[in-house]
């Protein structure tokens, strides 16, 4: 079947090299990966120009086959120790005030990676004590005990993506299971966790209907923000793009979204992390507007006139 023409909506205005190269350098230099490379992100350019990326802790290598993902799978190396440090310096160095950290699957070991992930907080924090951290994790296998790990560091942001539908997970996501990443929002949305993330990818063949269902079980779990964009296959490898959702759809799953009192990202170049100071700042202020009125009603909410 020949591939599917991208609308004009799905264009990038092409960065300047001199601030990529410079990313692609530094991050060469400490031997660190972004998801913005491994995962051949379309605003990898648009990032990197402005000084921001994505790492991609514990290899670029998967111990899952998404079908619609561009990060090799295979067998992994072992973690490297020095690894957090790193991605402490080159955070500091780069100046971040938000850093965002991920990583791939690794189903090899005991608890997930979630004790690489805490000792990436810890340095974190130690090189930079006034930046906000975002974590964007996989499932863990389900380990409510591995998620917990990693909140004790009290990262600002806790991201965990649902990715799709539960229908299609059989082809997107066939090593996960819907219900097991819906858990791992509800743990931590039920540790107090500062702002609970999540997000999701269009064109892989939901229907509206299935969306508007996903968007209200999140929301359930008591996830505070969602971000949805659009599936585009990073190789012919992965599965095919069912459909070029319009930017009207988006509104209308944006609507629907706010509508259920989540903050929603939704438009077709919008990624997990694309921008992701900026929603963390904007859902701060919003769950700050929140906590004034709980503490106004509780305070005056007895009283009458």
């Amino acid at each position: 079947m020949a591939a599917r023409r991208k609308p004009p909506w799905l264009k990038r205005p092409v960065p300047r090299a001199a601030p990529v190269r410079r990313m692609e350098g530094l991050l060469r230099e400490h031997d660190l990966h972004t998801v913005c490379e491994a995962a051949l992100c379309p605003n990898r350019g648009t990032c990197f120009e402005r000084g921001t990326a994505t790492f991609l802790i514990m290899g670029d290598v998967c111990t899952r086959a998404c079908g619609f993902c561009g990060v090799g799978h295979g067998v992994p190396a072992g973690l490297d120790p020095g690894e957090p440090a790193q991605v402490a310096d080159v955070a500091a160095r780069l100046g971040l005030s938000h850093v965002v950290v991920t990583s791939v699957s690794r189903d090899d070991l005991p608890d997930g990676g979630a004790a690489h992930y805490a000792a990436t907080l810890k340095a974190i924090r130690r090189r930079s004590p006034e930046a906000s951290v975002e974590v964007l994790v996989p499932d863990f296998g389900g380990r409510r005990e591995s998620v917990k790990l990693v909140l004790t560091e009290r990262p600002e942001v806790f991201n965990h993506n649902v990715e799709t539908i539960a229908r299609l997970y059989p082809a997107a996501r066939p090593q996960a299971d819907y219900r097991r990443s819906l858990e791992v929002l509800r743990t931590a949305a039920g540790q107090g966790t500062s702002v609970v993330k999540t997000g999701c990818m269009v064109g892989l063949g939901e229907t509206e209907a299935e969306m508007k269902a996903l968007l209200e079980e999140v929301s359930a779990m008591g996830v505070n923000v969602i971000t949805i964009g659009q599936y585009l296959q990073p190789t012919r490898a992965n599965l095919a793009v069912a459909e070029y959702v319009s930017p009207e759809t988006f509104g209308r799953y944006q609507g629907w979204g706010e509508a259920m009192g989540l903050q929603v990202h939704a438009a077709p170049l919008v990624r997990s992390s694309f921008e992701a100071r900026e929603s963390y700042l904007r859902a701060s202020v919003g769950r700050q507007i929140l906590r004034s009125r709980d503490t106004i009603s509780r305070t005056y909410g007895g009283l009458t006139g």
